[in-house]
């Protein structure tokens, strides 16, 4: 695929006014623009590589898009799109967003692309989409012959056979996924409702569609974190236009200006949420744009940390499922996935490879005391850095930056392994240490004092078990378990296989616990009592076993199965979706639940939470095709392994560390 694949596709419609008219950054050049929200006619300018449009024509598209383009197109040649009604009601008409039109014309475009590498990643319709046994060659040879979708302008009507058949037609592969419940039907359909168009396109989901919420607050919202399912569930079913759409929005969003009292935080930032809006422009007419919030409207007013990261983790899912990688290699996604790098890999005072955040700024969006070097966040980062590794096109203007990334990914696999490792053979070291060591060759390098061992840590964790702890600071460990750090170090072989099957060994001989009634609790043990006021500030969302501090989360159970998938573990997995089957839907597919089991819906729980449904039917896919899932992670980099980046061994003052702790790393 490629850059005028995307002005053609049926999904895509480009974003329209600019709220505000905030300026943009593209590849370097600031400018403002106000591009409409629809289209007619395509002109074109022989000068180079510049696509300018008449003044008589609306073509609705990023500027920046088309720096370097470099094919004439002419301008009597008219494209058809499907119309926005397709998209009114979603579950209407559950064909794959972007299937049809995408058949026809992908033959025909392949050699217009503004790719970094163009034509290096071609892959003819067929190759791309018919996947484990999925007969996408037939619906391909109906498209062709319906005068309905393409050759023609008459609008696509919505036939209901011609709907159940392309449904079924979807459901029969030898290895693909089937809907046979009702429970799944139900979730399907409830998904579908929570998409967001934009233009007539879809674009992502609320956070939740409750219809008796009369107060959604920013629930009625586009999260970038909350999306991530909801994409993976539609790219695991073949749908994977609304992800592209997603990802190519939320790219623009990313250059406007960002402030908060006079101040601007650095390039690259992702907004944490955006919403759709209906203004008014003159004449009675109304338009839509696109409101992002990077956290000046949030609570706390925090910037969400984990955008960039997700953005670059679901970029590279995009490739691997779909096989369109010429979306990786355009000019402005390099140019985004470079802007999100640097700012993570900006230089600054910290002295460890782990990113230093605030309070906030993930998942866990309030105050809990993970402030710091939060295990979420590196695991986070560590897949979003493989993920690059994988996508960024090298060239001599980016070689700096895959040094670094390389470097990196080095330095951080060995801290995180080596000092937030936790079972019982290194508590007990832990137990044992001298403080006050003032040397380069110190064991107890961050000056941890044994009493901060909590009581209940000596009995919980089981003699083949162990986990990554939450955080690491000088002076301070902070022992909860957390969940989705842990995962994600498993999914993004951020531990090395010996540690990832122990975490997967712990959840088991813990399961009363950290998953009881309801997976997954969000973190263990609870804060409670003096610790609750002194680290949430008394925050009555937060109280014990609930919401962030303890509660069960079942959005967390198709990273479980991930984790699961990749380590053969598929009995956990399916144990934990089947606890989940029973409730949800009885439930009202709930945020989160309470209690130290789980066993009540939470205080606060919105229903008809988007990530909970997506999180369910994408854990049932994973385990019905795990090949298709084996996709989404990463296996372990030995190469990496082997690199030594601290430059100790040229200093001569003393020896790498790394020597000494390679037999850890590498099992």
């Amino acid at each position: 695929m490629n850059a005028m694949n995307f002005i053609i596709n049926s999904t895509m419609k480009l974003p329209s006014t600019l709220l505000n008219l905030r300026s943009a950054l593209f590849l370097g050049f600031r400018h403002r623009f106000n591009p409409p929200c629809c289209e007619d006619k395509l002109f074109y300018k022989s000068k180079a590589s510049l696509l300018n449009f008449s003044k008589n024509s609306q073509f609705h598209a990023y500027p920046s898009r088309f720096l370097g383009f470099q094919r004439v197109i002419n301008n009597a040649q008219k494209f058809n799109y499907l119309p926005s009604s397709l998209f009114a009601r979603p579950r209407a008409v559950p064909m794959p967003y972007g299937f049809s039109v995408q058949a026809v014309i992908a033959s025909r475009v392949r050699d217009l692309s503004t790719s970094v590498e163009t034509g290096r990643h071609d892959k003819n319709f067929e190759r791309i989409h018919v996947q484990n046994g999925i007969n996408v060659k037939t619906l391909v040879e109906r498209i062709d012959t319906d005068k309905n979708l393409v050759g023609r302008e008459n609008p696509l009507t919505e036939d209901g056979n011609n709907v159940k058949n392309i449904g079924e037609g979807l459901g029969k592969g030898k290895n693909g996924v089937s809907i046979d419940s009702a429970i799944e039907k139900e979730a399907w359909d409830l998904l579908r409702d929570s998409v967001v168009s934009y233009c007539g396109f879809p674009v992502g989901t609320v956070a939740a569609n409750d219809p008796g919420d009369k107060q959604p607050l920013n629930y009625d919202q586009v999260f970038i974190r909350d999306f991530v399912p909801s994409a993976l569930a539609f790219l695991l079913k073949g749908e994977g236009g609304i992800l592209k759409n997603f990802l190519l929005h939320t790219l623009q969003l990313q250059s406007w200006e960002k402030t908060v009292d006079c101040y601007s935080p650095g390039q690259g930032l992702m907004p944490a949420s955006f919403k759709v809006r209906t203004v008014p422009i003159d004449d009675n007419k109304f338009e839509e744009v696109l409101d992002p919030d990077f956290g000046e409207s949030a609570i706390g007013r925090v910037a969400p940390v984990d955008s960039g990261l997700w953005w670059i983790i679901l970029l590279r899912a995009y490739g691997r499922i779909t096989g369109d990688y010429s979306l990786q290699e355009r000019v402005d996604v390099q140019t985004g996935m470079k802007l999100i790098l640097n700012l993570c890999l900006a230089d600054g005072f910290d002295m460890f490879p782990s990113l230093l955040v605030t309070d906030g700024s993930c998942m866990i969006d309030r105050r809990m005391g993970i402030h710091g070097h939060p295990l979420e966040i590196q695991a986070l980062f560590y897949a979003a850095l493989r993920s690059s590794r994988e996508i960024l096109s090298v060239n001599e203007g980016s070689k700096n930056l895959v040094r670094a990334i390389n470097n990196r990914l080095n330095a951080l696999s060995f801290h995180i392994r080596e000092y937030y490792w936790v079972d019982m053979k290194k508590i007990n070291e832990i137990y044992r240490y001298k403080t006050e060591e003032y040397s380069m060759d110190a064991t107890n390098k961050f000056n941890i004092y044994p009493e901060q061992i909590p009581s209940w840590l000596m009995d919980w964790v089981p003699e083949e078990g162990g986990y990554l702890i939450g955080n690491l600071q000088p002076a301070h460990m902070d022992f909860r378990f957390f969940t989705l750090g842990n995962l994600w170090s498993i999914v993004s072989s951020l531990g090395t296989p010996k540690q990832n099957e122990a975490i997967l060994n712990l959840i088991e001989n813990k399961w009363d616990d950290i998953v009881g009634h309801m997976p997954l609790k969000i973190c263990y043990p609870a804060v409670e009592n003096e610790e609750w006021r002194i680290i949430t500030g008394s925050d009555p969302k937060n109280t014990p076993w609930s919401y962030h501090n303890g509660g069960s989360w079942p959005t967390l159970l198709w990273q479980f199965t991930l984790a699961c998938v990749k380590m053969g573990r598929l009995e956990l997995a399916q144990k934990a979706i089947a606890l989940a089957e029973k409730r949800l839907s009885r439930d009202h597919w709930p945020e989160y639940y309470d209690t130290r089991s789980g066993k009540f819906i939470g205080k606060q729980s919105r229903l008809y939470q988007t990530w909970t449904i997506a999180g369910f039917l994408t854990s049932k896919m994973m385990v019905e095709n795990r090949e298709m899932a084996s996709l989404l992670f990463w296996e372990e980099d030995y190469e990496l392994l082997e690199i030594c980046v601290c430059a100790l061994s040229k200093s001569g003052r003393v020896k790498c560390s790394r020597g000494a702790a390679k037999s850890q790393i590498l099992v």
